[in-house]
């Protein structure tokens, strides 16, 4: 009751007084054992968050209105300040936020008390090797070996997977709890190859669209789904805020200092999601309510 209590309030607030973030996320590295070739994270030098950092970034994100908080990297299961890991951060977390996930390229032990794990699957395994490097295997591995209960895939689109997702799809519902998406975004440059044109993007969510009916796990709601066709969505973009391992909170777009924001090339359904729940979305929020508060 707890929960639902604050998210009418922060309804309430964000309507007639005040926007503010309800989803965090914190980079703690750009240090990762993959190179893969849709992200641009891993290319980016400089040092990781410290442990006191981090908590102090946790602290000043619950203080501005956020309550769910996600892990990200580089692969965070790489993070460590001396003594103190991923896992204790977690537990920090826990304290302040009513759900704490945690993103993985998963070719490491998924050991963890978060409240979710979202893998990283780019493809069957030939096509996730050839954008990602030699670790489907491993995952696979380490997803059966994992005691987690809550752990869904988490596939990025692009012009090198996307006749495979189907069939990717299938093969995935048997071994994780649900299928989060997302499609690729020219961080980069305008001119990317792996970005999808959107009449091929179209085809790949009619096909996503189908397997939800036929009772496949696709985390993502109707709504959003038809709504990321041609982007017919309107983003509120400080719903969302995100922190760097330099320390730098920023309220608003995911892209934000990250890279060139260009709403028309959106493919996050995350941000679709929460601004279609906060639309009054009954898909979307039903969804959120079974992903992050079930």
């Amino acid at each position: 009751m707890k929960i639902f209590g604050y998210l009418i309030l922060y309804y309430l607030e964000t309507l007639l007084l005040k926007k503010k973030p309800i989803l965090g996320g914190i980079k703690l590295s750009h240090d990762c054992n993959l190179s893969c070739l849709h992200c641009h994270f891993w290319k980016k030098k400089g040092p990781s968050l410290t442990f006191n950092s981090a908590v102090n970034i946790l602290r000043s994100m619950h203080g501005i209105g956020v309550r769910i908080m996600i892990f990200e990297g580089g692969e965070p299961f790489l993070w460590k300040d001396d003594r103190f890991d991923i896992r204790s951060l977690v537990n920090e977390a826990k304290k302040l936020f009513f759900n704490v996930g945690i993103t993985t390229n998963g070719t490491l032990p998924i050991d963890i008390d978060s409240d979710i794990v979202w893998v990283s699957i780019d493809g069957l395994k030939e096509t996730h090797n050839r954008i990602r490097g030699e670790c489907f295997d491993k995952i696979m591995t380490n997803i059966e070996n994992s005691g987690h209960p809550n752990i869904f895939a988490h596939v990025t689109i692009n012009s090198l997977n996307y006749k495979e997702i189907p069939g990717l799809v299938e093969f995935l519902a048997r071994r994780v709890r649900g299928i989060s998406i997302q499609f690729h975004y020219p961080f980069e440059k305008e001119d990317d190859e792996l970005f999808l044109p959107f009449e091929k993007r179209a085809m790949v969510l009619d096909e996503l669209i189908r397997l939800k009916k036929e009772g496949f796990g696709i985390a993502v709601s109707y709504k959003c789904l038809n709504s990321l066709k041609d982007n017919r969505w309107k983003c509120r973009p400080w719903m969302i805020a995100s922190a760097d391992p330099d320390g730098k909170i920023t309220s608003g777009c995911y892209v934000k200092g990250r890279g060139n924001i260009s709403c028309e090339k959106c493919g996050f359904a995350v941000h679709a999601e929460i601004s279609l729940a906060y639309k009054g979305s009954i898909g979307s929020i039903q969804l959120g309510r079974k992903i992050f508060f079930n």
